[in-house]
């Protein structure tokens, strides 16, 4: 879940501790070109305050004052369509040829918002389906093992899913983990860093991004990686990145990968088949890490890795495949590391 709507939610929620009612509108469904996808949300307390976002502005500009005409007051949810004219597209800032379909309702009671936001602090998943007659609340929790849907609108329902922040667990706190820190932090996801190396730990100082003290195969257990975890070996030191990715390669994480040249990255495969791992998760290990952009220096193998990583992740692909294709091909100078490397 990104975190501007993860934020939209707890703020209605602290607006609802200080009394106040709020409209919340969220994109159920759009068409042509849209400015954010479905599932995107933005709320609008009763006296034009406003969280969130569900284009470039002008349509929350109009949402504001049809909140401060008609009031925040509960009723039942109802549809708002913008851009179904090419005209309506140009004045509300939509892209031509785009429409624009929200679902609002009223927020006076935060009893469900404590209940998905409890969930999604925990790093687990829930359904909820909004009753488009009475405006009733049902929330289920979701299954590990079951994807997440866009959000469904039929005549009777609007059924959205919640889920945790993507989220990025770097072994190694080295200078490209610096530097691929702060290019997640803007991508929205959530940055972990481990390294039980006290010269390298205690310069740490990304803010935003949370140090967890351990060793890597320990702290990869701590923090029980899911679909929405990505765990990245950046130390260059085989014993600490072997540690975390015998652990990280067992479990349902989307992506894992680990710096190295090709030759190393064959060894470390040939090190990890020693242990209790099986070829189909080796498999899922992206080594030499990182889209083949020909990267050398620190940013540039960092924007490689992000690459990589976002075309998993939008692709929707299981991470085996993609790292059965990854070993298949072998690395390329530049992927991650450069082919002469020998610090791996």
């Amino acid at each position: 879940m990104e975190s501007m709507d993860l934020q939209v939610l707890r703020t209605v929620r602290a607006w609802c501790a200080e009394g106040y009612a709020a409209r919340l509108f969220t994109v159920a469904q759009t068409w042509g070109s849209a400015p954010r996808p479905p599932g995107a949300m933005v709320a609008v307390r009763s006296d034009g305050m406003v969280a969130g976002s569900v284009s470039g502005g002008c349509v929350e500009d109009d949402l504001i004052e049809r909140v401060r005409r008609d009031g925040a007051a509960a009723v039942a949810p109802s549809m708002v369509s913008y851009g179904v004219t090419r005209e309506n597209a140009a004045r509300f800032g939509l892209p031509c040829g785009g429409t624009l379909q929200l679902v609002q309702e009223s927020v006076s009671d935060p009893g469900w918002l404590e209940e998905v936001l409890a969930a999604i602090e925990a790093h687990g998943r829930v359904c909820r389906r909004l009753d488009m007659d009475t405006g009733a609340v049902a929330i289920q929790g979701v299954a590990d093992g079951l994807d997440m849907r866009r959000p469904q609108l039929d005549d009777d329902a609007f059924t959205t899913w919640y889920g945790p922040r993507w989220r990025l667990l770097m072994i190694g706190a080295g200078q490209l983990s610096q530097v691929l820190a702060g290019m997640a932090l803007a991508l929205d996801y959530e940055v972990l860093v481990c390294d039980p190396r006290e010269e390298y730990a205690d310069g740490w100082q990304i803010a935003g991004a949370r140090r967890l003290a351990g060793m890597p195969d320990d702290v990869v257990a701590e923090i029980r990686p899911d679909p929405h975890t990505a765990i990245v070996a950046l130390t260059h030191d085989p014993k600490l990145d072997d540690m975390a990715l015998l652990e990280a390669l067992k479990s349902p994480a989307f992506y894992v990968g680990a710096l190295g040249s090709k030759r190393n990255s064959e060894r470390r495969r040939e090190r990890l088949a020693m242990f209790d791992l099986g070829p189909g998760q080796i498999a899922r290990l992206h080594a030499p890490i990182g889209m083949a952009i020909g990267s050398r220096l620190p940013a540039e193998i960092a924007v490689s890795v992000l690459a990589e990583m976002t075309a998993v992740k939008n692709a929707g692909l299981g991470a085996a495949g993609q790292g059965q294709a990854a070993a298949e091909r072998g690395g390329v100078p530049g992927r991650g590391c450069r082919s002469d490397c020998r610090h791996a």
